[in-house]
Order: structure tokens, then C-alpha cells, then sequence
């Protein structure tokens, strides 16, 4: 009789539940990027793995909060977007804790990252988000920032002195760039084509395979390129927390399984080249066909300066903002940091 009553409670949440036509994810940038692929992947898979209950449409190149992107979060959590694939820099204005990725050359491998993703630390990330009213589902990424300019190679702090560079709107980075010399200007991507074109800016940060290489940044003047590795630009797959309540629990399952999926799929495809090749063999083992396998000879091939730094060259332009470091340890907060440490630590 129980069991009989358990299939009957089963049987009326399913005919309760009531799905949307359509769900909405947010996205930053375009769909030809690796986190635009991601985003459709995850959408796919969505509909896939829920019987075509669950039918998210993706809105690309920022749609959905009108060209000012560190408003995104906002938009999550109220229920205005039901989805979205963030990057933490984006969101970190409102997560203080996500600054945690913004630290520059604090993470100096893939390795360390992913530890401290699946560590302690990433752990009380997801938790201080799911606080917010966030429902945190995988880590996706974008990649290693580097800098593109139009007027000279940059190696050393000096270079950078004046040089009029784009960033996005969290302060840790005007206060990285000021330290370094640079004049410092907050953009929305939205916004930095046209005012690379018209010479307003002299250059930008941002990885290679999720923006330098899709946006062709080159053609708009970038002809100077400094791999430096300084920020990591992790992303996370989320659902708005009043948005996830209204599944049942096996549709919360299918979608939690799609966003592992996606996650990984797209972390590699941010990766592609420029790791140590695990990427590559991933999508080549899902049949994935990666057009270009080394992007640094591609943008050479292009016509940019590749200016790779050495550690030692690292280590003057760390030297020049370790106040900025010590300052956002304090707003990040003590216990955050020495989790992410001991999470570095174990991977080493």
C-alpha cells in the first residue's frame, strides 16, 4: 500500500510540475567562441536529457542585460535570466569572493586552478552562492587573460606605462593595471570593438581562444600580443535558484548531469593548444575536430608580435602589484584564501 501511495505522490508531482516553453540562458559573448559552443552544447544536452521537457534558448553577446555585463548576476537571481554561464570576474562586484580568480598570478597552473575548483575553496564558492540565490552547477572557463595592444611589445612594467587599456568593470582590475603603469579604462565588452577601431583604447585583456582569436582583434589594430598568464577567467554554469525549485528532482538531475557534460567539453575547448594537450586528445576522443591546434603560430601567421613572457619577467610585473594582491585578500577574506592555498598546495 505504501509503494502503491509513493507511485500515486510521484505520478501527481509530474502532472504538477509545469514547464516553461522556453528557459532563458545568458551569455556574454558570441556563439562562436568556446563558451558560446558551451552554451549551446549545455542547452542541447538539456533538452536532450529531460525528454524535451526543458527548452533553453541561448542569448548570446550579452542580450539579455543590455551591453552592461557585471549586471548579469543580478538578473540570475531575481529570475530574470534562468540561466546563465558567467564568468566570475563578471559577477565578482556582487561576490566578493570570486575576486578570489581576479588575484593576478595567482594561479600559474591549470593544475592549481582545477584543484582549487574541486577543493575546499570552490566548495564554499558554490555555497556562498547558492546564499545569494544562485544554483551553482559546473566550472566551465574562458581562459588565461593575456594583453593585446596597438602601439609597442610590452615586457616589462615600463612598457606599459600610459598605455590606454580596456577592462572590465570590477575594480581589482583598474587597481591591477594603475599599479602597472597603465591608464586603466572599465569597458563593457560590448562597447570595445568599436573603441579599438576608433583608436579610444590602446589595448585589452582577455584569453586567446575565447576572444583574441574569435574577435579577430588583430584586424582592429592588436597587433601586439604578451602572454603573461596574470588573471584566470574561470566561468560557472548556473540557474537561478527560483527557476531550479519549480524542476522535480529527477529533471534537477538530468540538467546538474548536462552542465558536467557541457562543462567539460567546453573547458577544453577554451584550452585547446594551450595546455599540455589534454584538451586536444578530449575532443578529439568525442570526435571534435579543432581547427586551430596552435594558436600562438596562428596569431604569428596573422601578423602579431608574440611576446612570451619568462618567470623571471613574471615575477617583476608580480612584484609590482603584490599591495594590490594583499589589499583584495582582505575583501576576499582570510579563510577563503587559505582554503585555496591548501588546494593549490595538494596539486603541486
Amino acid at each position: 500500500m505504501k509503494r502503491i501511495l509513493a507511485g500515486i505522490l510521484v505520478l501527481l508531482g509530474l502532472a504538477l510540475a509545469q514547464f516553461k516553453s522556453e528557459y532563458k540562458l545568458s551569455v556574454v559573448v558570441a556563439p562562436n567562441t568556446a563558451w558560446g559552443m558551451g552554451a549551446q552544447r549545455f542547452a542541447d544536452l538539456v533538452k536532450e536529457k529531460t525528454g524535451g521537457r526543458v527548452n533553453i534558448k541561448v542569448y548570446f553577446s550579452g542580450q539579455l542585460f543590455a551591453g552592461q555585463q557585471t549586471n548579469e548576476f543580478q538578473l540570475l537571481r531575481t529570475g530574470v535570466a534562468d540561466f546563465a554561464i558567467g564568468s566570475t570576474i563578471n559577477w565578482s562586484p556582487q561576490v566578493k569572493e570570486l575576486n578570489l580568480f581576479n588575484l593576478p598570478f595567482f594561479f600559474p597552473s591549470y593544475r592549481e586552478l582545477d584543484a582549487v575548483e574541486e577543493g575546499q575553496a570552490g566548495k564554499a564558492i558554490f555555497q556562498r552562492l547558492r546564499q545569494l540565490g544562485v544554483e551553482p552547477l559546473a566550472w566551465g572557463e574562458n581562459g588565461y587573460r593575456q594583453l593585446t595592444n596597438s602601439k609597442r611589445p610590452v615586457r616589462t612594467p615600463e612598457d606599459l606605462q600610459g598605455l590606454k587599456i580596456r577592462v572590465v568593470g570590477a575594480p581589482i582590475f583598474i587597481d591591477t593595471f594603475r599599479a602597472l603603469g597603465a591608464n586603466p579604462t572599465s569597458m563593457s565588452w560590448a562597447e570595445v570593438l568599436t573603441a579599438l577601431q576608433q583608436g579610444v583604447i590602446e589595448g585589452q585583456e582577455n584569453p586567446i581562444v575565447g576572444v583574441i582569436i574569435p574577435y579577430k582583434l588583430w584586424e582592429l589594430g592588436q597587433r601586439y600580443l604578451t602572454v603573461w598568464n596574470y588573471v584566470i577567467d574561470p566561468l560557472i554554469f548556473a540557474a537561478s535558484a527560483q527557476t531550479w525549485r519549480t524542476f522535480p528532482s529527477d529533471v534537477q538531475k538530468a540538467i546538474q548531469e548536462a552542465a558536467l557534460e557541457a562543462a567539460r567539453y567546453q573547458k577544453a575547448l577554451a584550452r585547446a593548444g594551450m595546455d599540455d594537450g589534454t584538451a586536444l586528445r578530449y575532443l578529439s576522443s568525442l570526435g571534435v575536430k579543432v581547427e586551430i591546434t596552435d594558436p600562438l603560430a596562428y596569431l604569428r601567421s596573422h601578423g602579431v608580435q608574440v611576446t612570451v613572457l619568462t618567470p623571471l619577467e613574471i615575477g617583476r610585473f608580480r612584484e609590482r602589484v603584490s599591495g594590490v594582491v594583499q589589499r583584495w585578500m582582505g575583501e576576499i577574506g582570510g579563510t577563503l584564501i587559505v582554503q585555496a592555498e591548501a588546494d593549490k598546495k595538494r596539486a603541486r
